[in-house]
């Protein structure tokens, strides 16, 4: 049995492959939601809550750790996330199971050349620095973990992201489009579905524990090209791009707190911003979802939830 905390578009979609290779599985939210399947039992939880824990756990193998904060704000993520990872972690060390995290490439201290997993992550400050301080927790813990890094979502259920429904849903209208930074440079964006795969593997395999993966990615594209992207899958014209300058955020940002949250993460956007799953790709025996075939896939969720 698994456990899976969170139905987010990582947790749903680990949900739905687990299910699909017949294993139960427990899903645990504040809200009681998840996908619809036979072998998926949702439960409305607070996972923050050691109290609630220690019997959802019992008998599980791993546990998907899948939740974020409640608003992308680095003062957020420090008031929430460690306190219910280090709860998931001691009752997980209790029932036996190892956990598995989906991480971001924001801990990276050296972004300016390609990200591998042997790469430093000792970003300090802000949004970042909440990331690095994850990540050395985990290694801390007597908890098996594993950790499985991507770059920017996108695929179904994918909202809240740079090629998510701000990118998707004007592009498939065949509208222009506005993005941050520079649209040219390269950004490794990952297929969620191909980020699930490879936090499943991971949690099966313990010789895989403990350490730091890359969930299966493509080569960097630039904004301009994952629209173009979408745009053919949806048979809608190549999207004219333009893009808000780095130093008009930043700007914005001394007024606005949210962008201010944004302009944190500009240098993803200004500079190359690659990162290098070869070396995982090889380990977990798993390769990156061709292009054509995610953006269809992407394209046809949204229009689902249009119709």
């Amino acid at each position: 049995m698994f456990v899976v905390n969170g139905a987010g578009p990582v947790g749903w979609t680990v949900a739905e492959q687990l299910a699909a290779a017949g294993h139960r599985v427990r899903v645990l939210t504040r809200s009681g939601s998840g996908p619809d399947h036979p072998l998926i039992e949702k439960q409305a939880v607070d996972v923050s809550d050691p109290a609630q824990l220690g019997g959802l756990f019992r008998g599980a193998t791993a546990v998907f750790h899948c939740i974020h904060g409640s608003q992308y704000s680095a003062k957020v993520w420090a008031a929430e996330l460690p306190g219910a990872e280090q709860a998931v972690l001691a009752a997980a060390g209790e029932a036996g199971a190892v956990v598995v995290f989906p991480e971001s490439l924001y801990s990276y201290s050296e972004p300016g050349r390609p990200m591998t997993e042997e790469g430093p992550r000792e970003a300090q400050g802000g949004k970042r620095g909440v990331r690095t301080a994850l990540l050395k927790a985990r290694a801390a813990s007597a908890t098996d973990t594993v950790s499985v890094a991507a770059g920017d979502f996108f695929g179904p259920r994918v909202r809240n992201s740079h090629a998510g429904e701000r990118m998707v849903k004007p592009v498939v209208a065949g509208k222009s489009l506005m993005v941050i930074g520079n649209a040219g440079m390269p950004h490794s964006f990952t297929y969620v579905p191909d980020l699930a795969a490879a936090m499943i593997v991971a949690a099966q395999d313990h010789t895989l524990w403990n350490t730091v993966w890359h969930a299966p990615t493509g080569p960097a594209l630039s904004q301009r090209e994952i629209a173009a992207a979408f745009a053919a899958a949806a048979g809608a014209r190549a999207p004219r791009v333009a893009a808000v300058p780095g130093w008009v955020l930043r700007t914005m940002g001394m007024f606005s707190p949210g962008t201010r949250e944004l302009a944190e993460t500009l240098y993803q956007f200004e500079r190359p911003f690659v990162m290098d799953s070869r070396a995982s790709e090889a380990a977990l025996g798993l390769q990156p979802t061709p292009l054509t075939e995610a953006a269809a896939a992407t394209v046809a969720w949204w229009g689902d939830q249009e119709r």
